[in-house]
């Protein structure tokens, strides 16, 4: 048994308050059941199939409010994979649901048998026709591909609120348009061809001419089937009328009927079928859209109404002036949104029934421009606004970081006011569309109803194309409560479709949410044909069952989620994803959703459950050990949940009162310990110079790992090749006097050497030149050894030493920078952090006070914005690529790396995958395999060419990017040095 084994018993959650009744049951507790999970792997390999009851628990909940335990989860890696999947089910009678991000509202993405997740491996984008076209793999998100398009002056034609988490997989099965799409510009509208996999396992690519030759010879019963569907559909005109009609508005209710009018053949008629069927007709493998014109000159105003009605009455008029978007927002939206960061605070005593219009006209050129303007002016003369804020201004804007403010709380909708839910109940996201002309008739129709109901729901779409989301909240674990949810599922359908012919589901696509009302929308006759469609491309009901059909008329109501109570800083999470891209361990573990998700079951589940020692007995490792704890999360959810904070307070509970007494002590000592840490890099580096080739680095790692064994290797860091040798013994010599900043060099940094290859100064060395030649000296105290930022202790979650450390440099740094009278400059980016942000909550009364008045300034800000206009550049490099650190993102600082690269090179590129390194400090010696799967993308995309430089601003965010590509990263600090050097 290791020496230090993390204490029994204490992620085990207190207060649980199961057993709820959607708990999973006992007879799960040993994961996927044989012979499924036998028969999985050896067809596919171990590495493939996730069968544990936590990787099922995690795998059962997505952004919508149902859950469902599949029975296994298959990692697809291609269509290979994705055909034998297909192949077994026939051949066992099984049933598939496919998965990617995760990010529908209406449990399209749940199965309750095989789910395979088709996003880790489903990644890419590649730019066709200078960006006029672009081919797209189904697990590669909207905002990766528009990033992809952006430089060639183009983007995609779907733009749902989700695009930071959604996959273009996900938004062509469902239909998903978002805040410009309308019906022009949607995955119908824009996608030029797919490839999909049918359920009997033939690929079809709907670009090859001969595709519909193939698919007669393999799929001849499938093709006669479709066309006999076609016949009967253009025989009937009333029924093509009501096809064409139910299309002129937003609608996802269904299948695309009008596929068999738009489609000639069976692949055109499949090709049309396959936007909008949610999984149930085959597997899209990739798709190819054509793009439209990304409109840069952008004019916005967000508009305060006294009511909603009254907003939805102005939006015809903007309308027909010609605005790209009208996005509305009521009362209850625009007081939640102050959860967003940025949104004005006097928003939360907005009165209630205040209502706003987010309006927004893109040209693309300055005289387009001006003619909207001028429009929109005319516009807002005959309006009666109002302005119950002071920050309300009720003007049109063309500054950039105001429109994007406006935008961040309008996408924030659905996360804003599910975080702001009572705690414990279960969020309910519609989705409806009527005609554009009677929006604000709906919208007192939706207010009465609600009202009835005993609801005071949130709602906010797309006002322009008569599309409005709502939201509603009620607990899932009260029959009373369900019953009351039905009761008003029910009125709304009948008010929706009998008063205003209008779509059940405009843009989320059916799911298990609408499937029950698909025939009161479309009637018997349409209905009929989309399971006769289902029939025909699927015999065997083999794909998402009852997720698109269901006969059931209470479908809706099966499978609700309930969502018991967790810690403070989790609890608001609505399980929407957003976090996901983000997270360095998601490809490798868990996610922060997921981590999320996982808490609550152990909270549904009673004392002693199975189930529950089953996911306790995965959390530590999956959950907690291998987050980097590095937050990215928390920048990523639109209501600022931290999951990394959440780890950190688990790594808390799990020290033994030893573990946390010898981390003070080391706090308390740390003079002694960094000098005896850099003795043993010192030695180390001396061994592996004397021992032939690589046996030093193999001694090492055989050492190290035998200490890892001993102690613990969640405490003891793995050796490896790549770390630099020592630094040098005494810090590069500066005056007090006439210093204009006090420098900081990071612990790290006096520990570790510079990177080898081109020589010259160390980083201390270079920071001091380029200070001194810019008519700016730095000054290094003589006492900086034995203090640190505290990230050390803050990021393994150890309190006490935390404490010591945090108090220690916050009173250093008062003393050196005379009262806070000097900024600080500290030359690594998580140590800028952990100074300037981090170490606050373990302050004393009177550090705090004195943490209030110190500058603390990241050695690239210092760089940007005090040296670069008196330095000059003698030399420079023709490319260099950069990888901005998390901690800059944070501290807001990628500007600034940019800025120092862009005088040093002449191009200078931000990978469009480049993310957490998850080093993380020393977690990348703890856990390497974190790194590797966190940088897999970014490496593969940087070691695709060459290039002159490789630059960041972390020392061991460096090592973590040089073991992943294999190329030297250095500071982007040395290589301004370079760039100036006499």
């Amino acid at each position: 048994m290791p020496l230090l084994e993390p204490k029994p018993g204490a992620l085990r959650p207190h207060g649980v308050t199961g057993p709820a009744p959607d708990r999973v049951r006992d007879h799960h507790a040993a994961g996927t059941p044989e012979p499924l999970r036998t028969e999985l792997t050896e067809l596919l390999g171990a590495d493939k199939v996730l069968w544990k009851v936590s990787d099922l628990v995690r795998y059962a909940s997505d952004a919508s409010p149902y859950r469902f335990l599949p029975q296994v989860v298959v990692v697809a890696e291609d269509i290979d994979d994705v055909s034998a999947v297909l192949s077994y089910a026939h051949g066992r009678g099984r049933e598939v649901v496919f998965r990617a991000a995760g990010t529908s509202l209406n449990g399209q993405a749940q199965g309750e048998d095989i789910l395979v997740d088709v996003r880790r491996h489903w990644a890419g984008v590649e730019v066709l026709d200078e960006g006029r076209r672009a081919r797209i793999r189904p697990g590669t998100t909207v905002a990766r591909a528009n990033a992809a398009l952006a430089r060639h002056g183009r983007v995609l034609g779907p733009d749902p609120a989700s695009a930071v988490a959604c996959t273009l997989g996900g938004v062509v099965a469902n239909n998903a348009s978002g805040m410009t799409a309308g019906t022009t510009r949607n995955s119908y509208r824009t996608l030029s061809s797919l490839t999909f996999v049918l359920p009997g396992g033939t690929v079809v690519d709907t670009a090859d001419p001969s595709a519909d030759e193939e698919l007669a010879r393999a799929e001849p019963a499938l093709c006669r089937g479709l066309m006999e569907i076609k016949r009967e559909i253009e025989a009937d005109p009333e029924l093509v009328a009501r096809i064409r009609s139910k299309h002129e508005i937003k609608n996802t209710t269904g299948y695309r009927l009008d596929a068999y009018l738009d489609g000639g053949g069976p692949v055109e008629i499949l090709r049309g079928l396959m936007v909008g069927s949610e999984g149930t007709l085959g597997f899209i493998a990739e798709v190819v859209f054509d793009t439209v014109p990304l409109d840069r000159e952008l004019t916005s105003a967000l508009l305060f109404f006294p009511s909603l009605p009254a907003a939805a009455a102005a939006v015809p008029l903007f309308n027909e002036a010609g605005a790209l978007a009208v996005e509305v927002m009521d009362g209850n939206t625009l007081r939640a949104s102050v959860s967003v960061e940025g949104v004005p605070a006097d928003w939360a005593g907005l009165p209630k029934d205040t209502t706003a219009l987010l309006v927004e006209f893109r040209a693309p050129d300055e005289a387009g421009r001006a003619r909207y303007e001028r429009r929109a002016a005319e516009v807002l003369a005959g309006l009666d606004l109002v302005a119950p804020a002071a920050s309300i201004t009720n003007a049109f804007t063309r500054d950039t970081k105001t429109i994007n403010g406006y935008w961040k709380a309008r996408k924030a909708f659905v996360t804003a006011v599910g975080g702001a839910r009572a705690p414990g109940t279960t969020l309910i996201t519609e989705d409806f569309a009527v005609p554009p002309s009677r929006l604000a008739e709906a919208c007192e129709a939706l207010l009465a109803l609600q009202a009835e109901h005993g609801f005071d729901a949130a709602v906010a779409g797309h006002a322009a194309h008569g599309n409005l989301h709502f939201l509603l909240a009620f607990d899932a674990a009260e029959p009373a409560d369900v019953e009351r949810y039905g009761a008003f599922m029910d009125a709304f359908c009948r008010l929706t479709v009998e008063r205003f012919d209008g779509s059940l589901k405009a843009e989320h696509s059916t799911g298990r949410n609408m499937a029950p009302f698909l025939e009161l929308e479309w009637g018997p006759k349409a209905t009929e044909m989309m399971w006769r469609t289902k029939r025909v491309v699927d015999p065997d009901g083999l794909l998402a069952p009852r997720i698109l059909l269901d006969r059931d008329p209470a479908a809706h109501l099966r499978g609700l989620k309930t969502i018991p109570r967790v810690e403070t800083v989790a609890d608001p999470c609505i399980e929407c994803g957003f976090c996901e891209p983000t997270c360095p361990s998601g490809d490798l573990t868990t996610t922060p959703r997921q981590r999320i998700v996982l808490r609550r079951e152990m909270m549904r589940q009673q004392p002693g459950s199975r189930v529950l020692d089953g996911l306790l007995d995965a959390y530590g490792h999956d959950a907690v050990d291998t987050c980097a704890g590095d937050s990215t999360c928390k920048l990523a959810c639109p209501v600022g949940i931290d999951t990394g904070a959440l780890m950190r307070e688990f790594r808390n509970h799990r020290h033994s009162p030893r573990e946390e007494r010898a981390a003070e002590l080391a706090a308390q000592r740390f003079k002694a310990v960094e000098s005896a840490a850099w003795l043993a890099v010192a030695a180390a580096d001396k061994l592996v110079d004397r021992l032939p080739d690589t046996v030093g680095d193999r001694l090492l790692e055989a050492v190290t790992g035998a200490a890892r064994k001993a102690v613990r290797p969640d405490l003891v860091p793995k050796w490896l090749p790549q770390l630099p040798g020592a630094a040098a013994a005494k810090m590069p010599r500066t005056e007090r006097v006439g210093a204009a900043a006090v420098y900081y060099p990071a612990c790290v940094n006096r520990i570790f050497g510079s990177p080898g290859g081109r020589p010259g100064p160390s980083l201390p060395e270079a920071v001091v030149a380029v200070s001194e030649r810019a008519g700016k000296p730095v000054w290094i105290p003589g006492d900086v050894a034995g203090t640190c930022c505290a990230t050390i202790w803050h990021s393994k979650g150890y309190e006490a030493g935390n404490r010591v450390m945090a108090n220690r440099i916050v009173e250093a740094a008062w003393g050196w920078t005379a009262g806070g009278r000097l900024p600080l400059v500290v030359d690594a980016s998580s140590c800028t952090l952990g100074i300037a942000h981090e170490v606050v909550p373990y302050l004393t009364d009177d550090n705090r006070a004195l943490h209030a008045e110190l500058t603390v300034v990241d050695s690239l800000v210092w760089a940007a914005d005090e040296l670069l206009a008196h330095l000059e550049i003698r030399r420079t490099v023709g490319s260099a690529v950069l990888h901005p650190t998390c901690s800059m993102h944070h501290l807001g600082d990628v500007a600034q790396l940019r800025a120092v690269a862009g005088a040093c090179a002449t191009e200078v590129v931000v990978p469009q995958d480049a993310g957490c390194c998850a080093f993380a400090g020393d977690r990348g010696m703890l856990h390497p395999e974190l790194t590797a799967s966190a940088t897999e993308r970014e490496a593969a995309e940087v070691t695709s060419r060459a290039f002159d430089a490789h630059l960041s601003a972390n020392r061991m965010c460096e090592v973590g990017m040089d073991r992943a590509t294999g190329r030297s990263y250095r500071s982007a600090l040395l290589e301004l040095e370079w760039a100036t050097r006499p």
